[in-house]
């Protein structure tokens, strides 16, 4: 058996993953701000194609090939089918659902991973777990409140891209490990991009240029979600899968902020009850026994 990895491993680990939530978060805030003045299919595709160029850079600067010929296998094209479905449905849900409500329903993407884990790719997972995601999903219907006069249909866009996150990292599961994590970003900006373009079809507006205000704030989306990215790869790189995994729920916590500073938004006492059940599954989930 491997020996643990040290405490300060953990702890830059646990640094880079809350630096990448709340890069997303803040990615998150400003595509929400683009979208009162554009398109979210505009919108989407111009944060594809900037985010493309910061990866396809990176990659030459490592002297790489921008694209991977592993790209064209199988599970690769099935990830990129689900981050399609992910992204569009995400886009969506920044545009006509509260920051607050659609970030609590993405909390339970790893739930929704684990299930598949085990009805997919047949992991063993304990009564225990099994619990903790029931009661996931509880807290996610606590927060949809699916009964006439309360619920919103717009709330399923951000459902819809939990189910296309999740099919996505369950699909990054059996990705081969030859990509580089520089090639995969790019491919997850080009997925992006092909979102944003079948998006942009049912636009209602046609796009336009963008006053100087939201060219700064395209390119800051792209940037940081870049950023955010990498970060990301370095969490998981660094510490131990189980020690660094929890901190994504920081990501919330840094939405609310923005949900409440920027947007305006007031969450009820339901939306945030469901909030807490889901990271509290979520950890409960996450948990595993050191192993003796």
């Amino acid at each position: 058996m491997a020996p643990h990895m040290p405490a300060a491993a953990n702890l830059r680990g646990a640094a880079f993953m809350v630096a990448s939530m709340t890069g997303f978060a803040i990615e998150d805030a400003l595509f929400k701000s683009l979208t009162a003045t554009l398109p979210p299919g505009y919108v989407l595709t111009l944060f594809g194609l900037s985010g493309l160029v910061v990866f396809a850079l990176a990659s030459a600067f490592a002297r790489e090939p921008v694209l991977s010929a592993e790209m064209r296998r199988p599970r690769l094209l099935l990830r990129s089918g689900f981050e399609i479905a992910g992204r569009l449905f995400f886009a969506l849900a920044l545009a006509f659902v509260p920051l607050a409500t659609t970030s609590a329903i993405l909390q339970a993407t790893p739930l929704v991973v684990i299930a598949g884990a085990a009805l997919v790719l047949g992991e063993r997972v304990g009564a225990r777990r099994w619990a903790a995601v029931a009661a996931g999903f509880a807290g996610v219907l606590l927060i949809l409140r699916p009964v006439p006069g309360d619920f919103s249909p717009t709330a399923l866009f951000a459902v819809a891209a939990t189910l296309g996150f999740a099919g996505r990292d369950l699909a990054t599961r059996m990705s081969p490990t030859t990509v580089s994590a520089r090639q995969l970003g790019t491919l997850g900006f080009i997925v992006v991009t092909c979102a944003g373009l079948v998006l942009l079809g049912w636009d209602d507006a046609p796009p336009r240029w963008l006053d100087a205000g939201e060219a700064w704030r395209v390119a800051l989306t792209g940037l940081v979600g870049a950023g955010a990215y990498g970060a990301l790869t370095l969490a998981m790189r660094t510490g131990e899968v189980s020690a660094v995994t929890p901190f994504r729920y920081a990501r919330l916590l840094v939405a609310l902020v923005f949900a409440l500073v920027v947007f305006g938004e007031r969450p009820d006492g339901l939306t945030l009850l469901g909030a807490g059940i889901i990271v509290l599954s979520g950890l409960i989930v996450l948990r595993r026994k050191q192993p003796r």
